[in-house]
């Protein structure tokens, strides 16, 4: 039992913590059971959050929540346990070809960005310069976590996923930076810094970041792996530890938190450290409790009273940042990579916004920015409504553009301990509706010596196959390899996918790919 003193002084009693328990738990299954639904539609779980907050809110059933500092803060915590979880369950090898883009798109793209939007908002809004550029530099955030809730079941080529989610981890934390530095100049004792002094200082925090980031996740994910805890479950609580500590340490010296989050947290997912996958469980159970809490709580902050009033700004601003603002934003960001002009366009089309956007404009509020309340609900009104715009389109516009990849390989996360110590990887296929994967049999995909189709499910029954087993679209295969070999196989399955069975021959018939064609078997 609580002391009455104590809870006078605190304010909390039993019977606060029995209802917050209750309401709490009620959200979470429904959050859950929400999944499913998502998944069905196309629509991101984001917008079931944000409603199931306007539910439990003021215009539902009444609990009133107008605390912005307090959205603030739990705002940064789950960004960081977001882009903990992102980091941990990204592999290198998958983002390696799309970093360089992708950091010129989160720095280059998000300064163009930022100049079409304030430049939009300053003359059709009537905005201040310094307001208009703030308000551009909230709503340049992507969030690629939206885009792969919708695209689940639309496979993108691996240089495009990579993009996308290198993006989303790069660019949180020059806007983040870019915002905090606009916001403090339109507050009422701000002081206005010159431009370049501006992004001498976001370098210096950015580059201090990322090297705090990269050292902390090497040096301490080392140490750990050699402490490995014989249980999985205290083990992950160390990693997760990890980009924790180095986005505090990061913020105490003043550099990014959040690059150093985010870069900590891919080095350890790509230390091959014991227990991964109970580590990238638990880490996505973190990530997607910090999801439904953000969302939730971003909700009950929203009024639709005042929602309202911000729906044609909303919209004007939305139009410009579809239209304009993100496509000559990768226009100028991406051609140097040889990213083709189809990608070029989808990539302009997949920049959705989700949590970031909404809780940096709780940033003005805190500061004490004076006119700039409306900021909140013009920016929850432009993501809900331009991810409802968005989302659903994304599939048709991947395929009509042709970026679909027919052959996509996923990892398979199977929790054995056995499967990690063989070091052993599993891989899921499936083969598209163009894919010449179509007609091939299993002994000519000439996979390395180290891996072999284990099961195949077609029209939902399952066979185990022969050498001599032929392959039909749509069907879907299970590959057992090496962890050194994965790669290999990866890059064996996309040549016959896009060549068939003909891959890795020349002309004249002499085979080019002998290391890792498997030797002759005998009968």
């Amino acid at each position: 039992m609580t002391p009455p003193a104590l809870a006078s002084v605190s304010g909390f009693t039993p019977e606060d913590l029995t209802t917050s328990l209750l309401i709490g738990s009620i959200v979470l299954l429904i959050a859950v059971a929400a999944v499913r639904l998502a998944n069905r539609s196309g629509l991101p779980t984001l917008l079931i959050y944000l409603g199931l907050g306007l539910v439990v809110g003021e215009s539902g059933f009444g609990l009133r929540f107008s605390d912005a500092v307090l959205t603030q803060v739990l705002g940064y915590t789950a960004l960081v346990l977001i882009l903990a979880e992102g980091g941990l369950t990204t592999q290198w090898s998958a983002i390696r070809r799309s970093v360089a883009p992708a950091i010129v798109l989160s720095t280059v793209g998000v300064l163009v960005s930022v100049a079409v939007v304030g430049v939009a908002a300053h003359y059709l809004l009537g905005l201040s310069w310094t307001v208009a550029l703030l308000l551009g530099a909230i709503t340049s955030s992507t969030d690629a976590a939206a885009v792969f809730s919708v695209l689940r079941r639309v496979p993108l080529p691996s240089r495009i996923t990579g993009l996308l989610e290198a993006e989303s981890g790069f660019n949180d934390a020059p806007v983040v930076l870019l915002v905090l530095a606009l916001a403090e100049q339109a507050a009422p004792d701000g002081a206005p810094h010159p431009w370049w002094q501006v992004a001498a200082f976001a370098v210096l925090e950015l580059a201090g970041g990322a090297a705090i980031g990269l050292v902390l996740g090497y040096a301490v994910g080392r140490v750990i792996k050699r402490v490995a805890s014989g249980s999985s479950g205290l083990f992950s609580i160390g990693v997760l530890a990890i980009p924790v500590l180095a986005y505090a340490v990061a913020d105490l010296a003043h550099t990014s938190g959040f690059i150093a989050t985010y870069l900590s947290a891919l080095v350890l997912g790509n230390l091959h450290l014991p227990h991964r996958q109970a580590v990238r469980g638990f880490a996505q159970a973190l990530g997607w409790l910090a999801q439904i809490g953000l969302f939730v709580l971003l909700g009950l902050l929203a009024s639709p009273t005042r929602l309202v009033h911000q729906i044609v700004p909303a919209l004007v601003i939305g139009t410009v940042l579809l239209l304009l603002a993100r496509p000559l934003s990768v226009l100028v960001s991406v051609p140097w990579f040889g990213i083709r002009w189809r990608e070029r366009i989808f990539l302009s089309w997949a920049g959705l916004r989700g949590a970031v956007p909404v809780v940096l404009a709780t940033v003005p509020l805190t500061l004490g920015t004076r006119n700039t309340e409306w900021i909140f609900d013009l920016v929850f009104v432009l993501v809900v409504v331009f991810t409802l715009v968005q989302a659903p389109t994304l599939p048709w516009v991947a395929r009509r553009l042709g970026v679909v990849d027919e052959s996509h390989t996923l990892d398979v996360e199977l929790e054995s301990t056995p499967l990690e110590e063989l070091r052993a990887e599993v891989l899921l296929v499936r083969v598209g509706t163009s894919s010449q994967l179509h007609g091939v049999e299993v002994q000519e995909l000439r996979l390395p010596r180290d891996a072999d189709v284990t099961l195949v499910v077609r029209e939902g029954h399952t066979m185990v196959p022969t050498r001599r087993t032929v392959l039909h679209r749509g069907d879907r295969f299970l590959i057992v390899t090496t962890e050194t070999h994965r790669a290999d196989v990866i890059r064996r399955i996309r040549a016959v996918s896009d060549e068939g069975r003909m891959a890795g021959w020349r002309r004249h018939g002499t085979r080019i790919d002998r290391s890792i064609a498997p030797p002759p078997r005998h009968t």
